[in-house]
């Protein structure tokens, strides 16, 4: 029977099943968003971006397909809605780009280097989470709500592309959705696959299976999860979800949902949700792979100095991610599937805020070089 509460079982169950695959997946083909906007920086190479714009390809075209046949309803996830925060999707995607650099990976990938027995994407975890729970409801979030969110724009439709194309030419919004999911989707699928040295197992497995289980986790939420009267508010009810609209993978505010569960588990009023799940999932996935291939290793801090640049990487990552209503896979996989302009403005400043934390460093580093090399030369003697 579907009740409520098998509803939520199902929605959790298969958030785990994500994750596991997730995990392995990602540590497998080393996955990494971080990685992918460093690859270019510092050598030019653009395998790994590759990799994540062909996720991103397979979850627009595999979502919008679930939307034309009448399974999904994109419009009720949070990343369709007409309040048009711009200034958010900016600052915070510059924070968690900048964070992610100093964390060493993104929201993701530290959960998947936990598994693989990082333990500074422990301290990581940590700081992030504390400062997503600071952002959500804190003084963090006095400041994003004050300050941020203000800078905003209410516009007359949903802010997915198909929407507001459809409006400014008057063609109809399911073509409109169909020639932007051909357009967008298979542009960067193209794009993606276009180099020969690109086509390696590794990463078509990690594009393709990312971008699947994006695409998986929003039929679970927004059709399996999905009922069209609640019994006991006779309304309709995304279950599973702690948004309570449908949900695929995000990694931000799910960290700071999980440590609230894990403090408040005994009191009964702690439940797990698709992010919390897919998130235990993906540390789970990424850890059994690296038993399985006897690539599981310890390893910690090298100086102070170190552990800082890690805490302030969780620190503005948690800040930026709830800021922006998503990570590089919240907002840069599962946001962007849905064509909304706000998750694209989110993705480009995330790849923003990634390439300016990397030349401050580059430039830091290369200034404390030349300092070691000045305090080397040896000091005339007096006479």
């Amino acid at each position: 029977m579907n009740t409520p509460a098998h509803l939520t079982h199902l929605v959790v169950w298969w958030g785990l099943v994500f994750g596991l695959v997730f995990g392995a997946v990602g540590y497998r083909t080393n996955f990494c968003t971080m990685g992918s906007v460093s690859d270019i920086v510092n050598m030019g190479d653009w395998t790994r971006m590759r990799m994540w714009l062909l996720a991103i390809a397979v979850a627009i075209i595999g979502a919008n397909v679930l939307q034309l046949k009448g399974d999904i309803d994109l419009s009720q996830s949070i990343y369709t809605a007409p309040n048009f925060t711009w200034l958010a999707y900016i600052v915070g995607g510059l924070f968690f780009g900048m964070g992610m650099t100093l964390g060493s990976g993104c929201a993701s990938k530290t959960m998947i280097r936990i598994g693989g027995g990082n333990l500074k994407s422990l301290v990581v975890f940590v700081f992030l989470g504390i400062s997503a729970y600071m952002t959500l409801t804190g003084i963090f979030a006095v400041w994003r709500v004050h300050y941020i969110e203000p800078f905003a724009t209410t516009l007359s439709t949903d802010q997915d592309l198909p929407s507001m194309l459809a409006k400014a030419t008057g063609m109809a919004p399911h073509t409109m959705q169909i020639v932007l999911t051909a357009i967008i989707g298979g542009g960067l699928a193209l794009f993606a696959l276009a180099k020969k040295d690109f086509w390696q197992f590794d990463n078509l497995l990690g594009g393709i299976v990312i971008g699947l289980m994006v695409v998986g986790a929003w039929y679970v939420s927004g059709h399996i999860g999905y009922s069209a009267e609640d019994p006991n508010t006779l309304a309709p009810a995304f279950y599973g979800t702690n948004s309570g609209h449908m949900e695929s993978l995000s990694y931000v505010a799910p960290t700071a949902y999980t440590l609230q569960m894990l403090m408040l588990f005994s009191d009964g009023s702690e439940h797990l949700t698709l992010g919390i799940s897919s998130l235990l999932g993906i540390i789970l996935g990424s850890f059994l792979y690296a038993l399985v291939t006897r690539k599981f290793r310890v390893e910690s801090f090298t100086s102070p100095s170190d552990l800082v640049s890690h805490m302030v990487g969780g620190i503005f990552m948690g800040f930026g991610g709830v800021t922006a209503l998503g990570c590089t896979i919240g907002q840069g996989v599962s946001g962007f599937s849905t064509l909304s302009l706000g998750s694209i403005i989110a993705f480009l400043s995330i790849c923003t805020g990634a390439a300016i934390m990397m030349k401050l460093q580059y430039w830091w580093m290369m200034r404390e070089d030349t300092s070691t090399s000045a305090s080397d030369v040896p000091q005339a003697r007096s006479a």
